[in-house]
């Protein structure tokens, strides 16, 4: 029994709530009144915005490129955005490659300008398909030009699209390969008496390795290298290409960079001349000038002609329309598989399923295709999804997987029995395998002196974090892990008309990218979205179609909430908007623990792939 608070206690806790709900009222009306004034006069403006002939689109890409956004909270979207350093900002792939191909049937603009200094993560997949649309616009007489301050590995990929590469003088470009290190955490969890129990089957089922060692393990060692030398040739075969120079000049040696950089007279931007990577050095009032030079000077005569991505899309973006003709399905699955309902832009192996559910009883859809971007997560969560994508399949209606820039363990498993898949050459895929993990504390415990005694009708009924765990009942959670095991190959090899062997030969928990993935047999076909559309149009025997979204709709207050405080955003003063040192700390770190939130499958059974992460 334990003893209630004392009186004073008692009254200081509700005169503390009373004083924070006070102050978070004050703190609330300010805000919300001062977001009143600005969305106000935001909406009421009445400057229009105008495309001079002859403009400039400026991709001005700052964030993430995703296939599909994360819902965020309107004030702290309001917060965040507009930060140069923003990692939360994201593009959404499908709109950017919509905004780039209308512009190459738009006659008032001639060229694109890449600023890409503010891209964060994109992956090659889909930097490939924005370079293939980037293609599409150059093959109609327009030109595309980069222009950076500097660039790194990403960015550069970008760039090399462009017919011309500008960099500040006082700039450089960060060419340095793909690596793969991690943080090993045995001896530390030893020294602090935390006994780890993983359970697992797959040689290559690495990503409880930093658990159980303290170094990588040679077969993850082997694995890792053959796919970091298969994702980097597909990078340096075409850069070299778009920039006609050799693939070795993209990352030299020490002793070859030395030499280069030593021509250059330590000068970082003009070893970039040298090297071919970049075409001209300039500062960024040169940049302008060279702009106007290009494509004319704007009414006020300070700038050249141009309009930014967001003023552009919002323009041109497509109109919400009536689908009456039959149609093609698009739902996105991106993110790690957890259990139950997750907001929007997550996997939740019941809101995912709601969505292929929408699919199947919309009577004008005829045929899906399951957009595919995740490293997996929760076994049961992703059965869960799996099962929906055979009632679709028994209700007549075509799946067809595009794979995006990974769809491993998981991500394979609720791909697996499409009708076709649909992979990059540079998706990660695979990772056939399953694991099991959880900690126990009863030495760290025992080590200051607190001990766990009692008595339980059962072995299973006294299982405890607090205690050791009993070999017998290890023995039991292994041999289900090894039945899951088991399962998964012979899904893989029920599906993909293959022998147990064949599967188990190329399964142990092995990434794998999208070109291999071909060779092996887990995916049909190399291609985009635009193939898996096709795809799943001709197994429908559909000659025409409409596509449809089915997504989690947000509120008439959500959307309405997030356009005022998207629209507003820019005029959030940015001493407002900046977080201090120690929540920028916090964050940072925060990133370390983020896997941990995939650990909620009710029988602690897991498809993840940890070697994903490149």
């Amino acid at each position: 029994m334990s003893a209630k608070p004392s009186f004073l206690k008692r009254m200081f806790l509700l005169l503390w709530n009373t004083v924070n709900g006070i102050r978070k009222l004050i703190i609330n009306v300010i805000f919300f009144g001062l977001l009143a004034v600005i969305a106000v006069a935001i909406l009421n403006s009445e400057d229009d915005i105008i495309i001079e002939d002859q403009s400039a689109l400026v991709l001005n890409l700052s964030g993430s490129i995703v296939d599909q956004k994360h819902y965020v909270d309107p004030i702290e979207m309001a917060f965040s955005q507009g930060q140069a350093n923003d990692p939360e900002g994201e593009i959404l792939l499908a709109d950017l490659l919509y905004t780039i191909n209308n512009a190459t049937e738009d006659a008032r603009i001639n060229s694109i300008v890449l600023d890409l200094g503010n891209l964060q993560d994109a992956g090659i997949s889909k930097m490939t398909a924005i370079g293939n649309a980037l293609k599409q616009f150059k093959a109609a007489n327009k030109s595309v030009i980069a222009m950076a301050n500097g660039y790194d590995q990403n960015q550069y990929f970008l760039a090399s699209f462009a017919d011309k590469i500008y960099l500040n003088n006082q700039g450089m470009v960060s060419l340095d390969g793909l690596s793969r290190y991690r943080l090993y955490y045995k001896s530390a969890l030893e020294k602090l008496k935390i006994t780890t129990h993983v359970f697992r089957v797959g040689t290559f089922k690495s990503a409880v390795e930093p658990f159980i060692r303290d170094d990588m393990s040679d077969a993850d060692k082997v694995a890792s290298k053959v796919l970091l030398n298969d994702i980097w040739q597909s990078y340096s075969t075409i850069v070299a290409s778009n920039r006609q120079i050799g693939p070795d000049q993209l990352v030299l040696g020490t002793d070859e960079y030395l030499a280069e950089l030593d021509k250059a007279q330590g000068d970082s931007a003009q070893m970039a001349v040298n090297m071919k990577w970049v075409d001209e050095l300039v500062s960024a009032d040169a940049f302008r000038v060279a702009m106007i030079e290009r494509v004319g000077s704007d009414k006020e005569g300070k700038n050249f002609k141009q309009i930014s991505y967001n003023n552009y899309r919002s323009l041109t973006a497509p109109t919400p329309k009536f689908v009456k003709n039959d149609s093609i399905a698009i739902i996105v699955a991106k993110g790690t598989i957890l259990n139950g309902k997750q907001p929007a832009g997550q996997i939740g192996g019941e809101s995912t399923s709601k969505l292929l559910m929408r699919a199947r009883f919309d009577d004008k859809v005829k045929a899906v295709v399951l957009r595919v971007d995740s490293p997996g997560g929760s076994a049961f969560a992703s059965e869960q999804i799996r099962q929906e994508v055979l009632a679709l399949k028994a209700a007549g209606k075509p799946v067809v997987v595009s794979m995006g820039s990974l769809a491993a363990s998981g991500g394979y498993w609720i791909s697996a029995s499409a009708d076709y898949i649909v992979a990059t050459p540079t998706t990660l895929t695979g990772s056939i395998g399953i694991f099991g993990m959880f900690a126990t504390f009863e030495q760290a415990l025992n080590h200051i002196g607190v001990t766990s005694d009692g008595v339980a009708t059962s072995d299973w009924a006294g299982l405890s974090p607090v205690r050791e765990l009993s070999p017998k009942v290890a023995t039991v959670i292994q041999r289900h892990i090894e039945r899951g095991y088991h399962e998964f190959i012979s899904l893989v090899a029920k599906e993909r008309h293959m022998t147990l062997e064949q599967v188990d030969n190329i399964a142990q928990g092995r990434v794998w990218t999208g070109k291999r993935a071909l060779t092996l047999g887990l995916v049909d076909e190399l291609g985009d979205m635009e193939l898996a559309l096709a795809k799943a149009a001709d197994l429908a025997k559909m000659d025409k179609f409409d596509v449809k979204v089915i997504e989690q709709e947000l509120s008439a207050e959500q959307q309405i909430m997030q356009q005022i405080m998207g629209a507003s955003a820019a005029y959030v003063p940015d001493s407002v908007r900046q977080t201090s040192v120690v929540e920028q700390f916090i964050k940072h770190w925060a990133g370390a623990f983020e896997t941990l939130s995939m650990f909620d499958d009710p029988n602690h059974v897991y498809m993840y792939c940890e070697n994903c992460n490149y």
